[in-house]
C-alpha cells in the first residue's frame, strides 16, 4: 500500500507521474553534490540549474551572495541565452529601499547609477565566487514574479529572456 503522505503521482498526468519514478525511486528534482570531505552541498532544482559557458550554474548560490550586499532586497538568477556561450547568467534585482530612494534622488542619469551598481554588484560576486558566476548581466525590477506561496517564478524570467533572444534574432534576420 502506498504511503499516505509521500507522493502519489500527478493529477491526470500518468506520464509526468512515471517520468518522476526509476525503479521504486522517486526523482525529486533536487541536485546536490558531495565534497571531497563528505560533505553534501545542495546545487538547485534540476530545472534552475542551467549551463553557461560549460559550467554548471546553480542559480541559489548567486542568489545568496547577491542579497547580502546592501543595495539588494531580492534577487533571481536566470540563464540569458548567448549564441557564443549558450547562455550567460543574468540577474534580476530588486532593490532595498535605501537605494530606490537614492537611484530617485540621483543627480546623474539613472543609466549612469545603474551602471555603477551593476559594476559593484558584479565585483561583489566576483569577491566571493567562482568568476564564472557573476552575473554577465543585471537588469532592476519593482518585483519579481511570485507564487501564492512566496517564492520566486524563475521560470517566469527565462521564459520572458528566451522570447527576448527570439526577438533579437528575428530582428537580426
Amino acid at each position: 500500500q502506498a504511503d499516505p503522505i509521500f507522493f502519489l503521482g500527478y493529477w491526470k498526468n500518468e506520464s509526468a507521474t512515471q517520468a518522476k519514478f526509476t525503479g521504486d525511486w522517486c526523482r525529486t528534482g533536487d541536485l546536490a553534490s558531495r565534497d571531497a570531505d563528505g560533505y553534501l552541498w545542495y546545487q538547485g532544482r534540476s530545472d534552475d540549474v542551467f549551463k553557461a559557458a560549460g559550467y554548471r550554474i546553480g542559480p541559489g548560490e548567486i542568489e545568496n551572495c547577491l542579497v547580502k550586499h546592501p543595495a539588494v532586497a531580492n534577487v533571481a538568477v536566470v540563464p540569458k541565452p548567448d549564441a557564443e556561450r549558450g547562455a550567460v547568467v543574468k540577474a534580476y534585482v530588486v532593490l532595498s529601499p535605501d537605494f530606490v530612494a537614492a537611484r530617485a534622488s540621483y543627480t546623474g542619469a539613472t543609466s549612469q547609477f545603474d551602471a555603477e551598481l551593476v559594476a559593484q554588484l558584479q565585483t561583489h560576486v566576483k569577491a566571493e565566487l567562482a568568476p564564472y558566476e557573476y552575473p554577465k548581466e543585471i537588469e532592476f525590477l519593482e518585483a519579481l514574479p511570485m507564487t501564492t506561496t512566496g517564492k520566486v517564478q524563475r521560470r517566469v524570467l527565462r521564459l520572458q529572456e528566451l522570447e527576448r533572444a527570439k526577438e533579437r534574432t528575428a530582428g537580426v534576420a
